[in-house]
């Protein structure tokens, strides 16, 4: 069963950048990832993704320009590069093993296994 372990959240002003890194196990080969999050009150929301072989992205339009997500298989890690932030982006961030499509962001509900999830703020 692949297992996912997200890491790099914290707390960072309006402007700031973080990393974040989702670390999978046993492997990460064959399994294209997504970025989700979830603000309080919120539902989980589609954020980004990247297809096993990273020649497929996509992000949400609210982090388009902003957020990068790249993978190194022979780390099995992908992440989450994240710049210009801003007290929106103040969330929950999870990544999942499941399909990633260049058209549109995929359901939470299509995926199969996630990480326990970091926190990400953004405030003055």
């Amino acid at each position: 069963q692949l297992q996912l372990v997200e890491s790099g959240g914290g707390l960072v002003q309006p402007g700031g950048s973080l990393r974040l890194s989702c670390v999978a196990s046993p492997t990460l080969d064959y399994y294209a990832i997504g970025w989700f999050r979830q603000a309080p009150g919120k539902e989980r929301e589609g954020v980004s993704c990247i297809s096993h072989s990273s020649s497929d992205t996509n992000y949400a339009d609210s982090v388009k320009g902003r957020f990068t997500i790249s993978r190194d298989n022979a780390k099995n890690t992908v992440y989450l590069q994240m710049d210009s932030l801003k007290p929106e982006d103040t969330a929950i961030y999870y990544c999942a093993a499941g399909p990633c499509s260049t058209v549109k962001l995929i359901s939470p509900s299509r995926y199969d296994y996630w990480g326990q999830g970091t926190q990400v703020t953004v405030s003055s």
